[in-house]
């Protein structure tokens, strides 16, 4: 009888599951196939395609640009990974409790996953602005206006100051997956580790971040995977410029796809990134699986 019970819950939960599973590999699984399967041809969009191989990847492996973009993919990634998800977990602690000034707070660092990223692009461009930007006015305001700068049009500084919006645009969402977390965290083993004398960062040690590890994890892999794919923020801002300075993957395989109209050879681009995110994902929960033990 209960084998039969289980069996029936077995056969619900894949009903449930399937129509969602089965759009997913409609719109994402297929797609990604599809894209590797056009990565082996030269082909301009329409008109006949030409099978060359391996080609178009050893291009783009060989392209300098490429690993440009690459390199301040990996700033992106890591602006991602370590501002996003410790900001995000900070405030999630110091917001636990639930007050009206804790939910409004919430309520507003939220706010910027909300707005659309163009809109984020530019309120940000403005605040980069030489002349009339925030940053360069509150500089004079204090003093400072040595560090003038044009903040997203030179080359050696244009990267990281991209990575500033992107880490304030994201972190709300990664606020509510820890909010949540710690919610779900049983009162007796809060009240038992204060009765043991743990507190502060003895307790976050030795309590908090091991019963949170699997949030933790699944907010890694969603930081590595949404920065590998950043695009519409930069392309607002600076379409990948100065000089490739601020490029970034999804930029590069964007602009060798429909600037140039090689369709085959942004298939190849694509196809690389989603290796490099695989390999990215595998390699940080290999990491904090050791880390858990």
């Amino acid at each position: 009888m209960r084998a039969h019970a289980g069996s029936s819950k077995r056969i619900f939960i894949a009903a449930g599951l399937a129509p969602s599973l089965l759009i997913y590999a409609i719109f994402v699984i297929v797609p990604i196939f599809w894209s590797a399967y056009y990565g082996f041809f030269d082909w301009k969009g329409i008109g006949e395609m030409r099978f060359t191989g391996f080609a178009n990847f050893v291009e783009a492996l060989r392209d300098p640009v490429f690993w440009l973009s690459f390199r301040n993919n990996m700033v992106i990634v890591g602006a991602s990974v370590f501002g996003q998800v410790p900001i995000a977990l900070l405030l999630a602690l110091l917001l636990k409790r639930g007050t009206w000034f804790q939910r409004f707070v919430r309520s507003a660092v939220f706010m910027p996953m909300v707005l659309s990223s163009v809109v984020i692009g530019i309120i940000w461009t403005n605040i980069y602005h030489p002349q009339t930007g925030l940053v360069n006015a509150a500089l004079d305001a204090i003093g400072l206006s040595d560090w003038r700068r044009a903040w997203l049009s030179e080359p050696d500084i244009a990267i990281w100051m991209i990575a500033i919006p992107v880490i304030w645009n994201y972190i709300g969402p990664y606020l509510i997956m820890f909010l949540a977390a710690l919610h779900s965290i049983p009162s007796e083993l809060d009240d038992a580790a204060e009765l043991d004398g743990a507190r502060g960062m003895r307790k976050l040690a030795s309590l908090t971040l091991p019963m949170i590890w699997d949030t933790l994890k699944v907010a890694i892999v969603l930081c590595i995977s949404g920065s590998l794919k950043a695009f519409d923020l930069i392309y607002v801002m600076t379409n990948g410029g100065p000089a490739h300075a601020t490029e970034l993957l999804a930029s590069y395989m964007y602009n060798s796809t429909f600037t140039v109209y090689r369709f085959g050879y942004g298939s190849a681009v694509s196809t690389l990134i989603v290796i490099i995110s695989l390999l990215l994902v595998a390699g940080s929960q290999r990491l904090m699986r050791r880390e858990a033990h």
